[in-house]
Formats: structure tokens, C-alpha cells, sequence
């Protein structure tokens, strides 16, 4: 079960490392929906890169918790102080419930998957 840490992590890495490129390649919202701006991007890409570097050294699980936390701080963070976030990361209600959805199964893999 060990192995299902490592995947999600490394899948969690290579789609961050792929939005992280994608923002600095699009100029509109992706999909239409989720905004994008530099320091969004550059926080996907660090984010991307953790989850590649912690999913091949064994260490995934700890990587799903604080992925989970922090994504699930800023989900609801949003929802708080809206107009912080929007200004700051460019991120709308859409980006928000994503983030607090991923914050949910990146934290349920880290808790409920037993390695």
C-alpha cells in the first residue's frame, strides 16, 4: 500500500509541475476557470518539484500531509479573506473548492493508506 503514497505523490508532482509551466505559457484563465499568475506559477512548480523529490525518496507520505494541509488552508482561506488571496494568487472561488477538495485526498492518503 506503500506504493499507492508514492503514486499520488509523484501524479500530484507531475500535474503541479505541468500547470506550474502551463501559467507561464497561457496568459487567460486555464480552462476558462482557473486563474493563473507568476507567483501561482512559481508556487506550483516548488510544489511539483517536492512532490517528484519526496514520491522517488521515499518520504511520500509526509509529502501528502503537508500538501493536504496547505492545500486545505488555502482553499478555506479563500472563502475567509476572498479579496486576499484573488489579489495576491489570482485564485477564485473554482481554484478554492479544487483546493480544498485536493486538501481533503492528499490528507485521507496520508491518514487512511497504511503503508
Amino acid at each position: 500500500m506503500a506504493d499507492v503514497q508514492k503514486t499520488f505523490a509523484l501524479a500530484v508532482g507531475v500535474v503541479l509541475l505541468l500547470l506550474g509551466l502551463l501559467g507561464f505559457v497561457l496568459s487567460s484563465p486555464l480552462l476558462g476557470l482557473f486563474g493563473v499568475n507568476a507567483l501561482q506559477n512559481v508556487l506550483h512548480l516548488l510544489g511539483g518539484a517536492l512532490g517528484l523529490y519526496f514520491g522517488y525518496k521515499g518520504n511520500a507520505k509526509a509529502f501528502n500531509l503537508w500538501l493536504g494541509v496547505v492545500a486545505l488552508v488555502v482553499g478555506l482561506l479563500w472563502f475567509l479573506v476572498p479579496a486576499l488571496l484573488t489579489d495576491l494568487l489570482a485564485i477564485n472561488l473554482e481554484i478554492s473548492v479544487l483546493h480544498v477538495l485536493l486538501g481533503l485526498v492528499s490528507i485521507s492518503v496520508a491518514y487512511f493508506v497504511k503503508g
